[in-house]
């Protein structure tokens, strides 16, 4: 069995932001040279996400004003957490949209149903962070 490991960092300069990240992802999959098996693709901030939807402009406003209605940025004062930090939002928007996707790998290709794509999620923006990419397979 093969295995592969790649972290990709991201610096977003804005608070919010769904960046595709599928390219970066197959190109990780291609220097793996792992034809059938699965890859993980993770988070590894707690103010940020990876899920897997559709790449579309509309629905991600939608997101951003759906995870704004869940849990308001301001007023900060009205989360606990927020007393040293201004980011208590966006852990919550990070756990509404999930911490990691899982993908099945075959004949060397992402295994996607229609439209799906993989995006990384930021919640608390302006620093660098990063996503873990584990491939594991033959």
């Amino acid at each position: 069995m093969k295995t592969y490991r790649k972290e990709l960092w991201f610096d977003v300069p804005t608070r919010k932001a769904f960046i595709n990240i599928t390219p970066l992802v197959e190109e990780c999959l291609t220097e793996s040279g792992v034809k059938e098996g699965l890859i993980l693709v993770n988070a590894m901030h707690i103010t940020a996400s990876v899920f897997i939807n559709d790449d579309e402009s509309g629905l991600h406003h939608d997101f951003d004003v759906w995870l704004e209605k869940l849990a308001p940025h301001a007023p900060i004062s009205q989360y606990r957490h927020n007393i040293s930090e201004d980011n208590a939002d966006a852990h919550m928007k990070r756990q509404v949209m999930g911490r990691e996707v899982v993908v099945a790998i075959t004949k060397g290709k992402l295994d996607f149903g229609p439209w799906e794509q993989i995006f990384y999620g930021e919640f608390d923006g302006r620093r660098r962070k990063r996503v873990l990419v584990k491939i594991i397979g033959e």
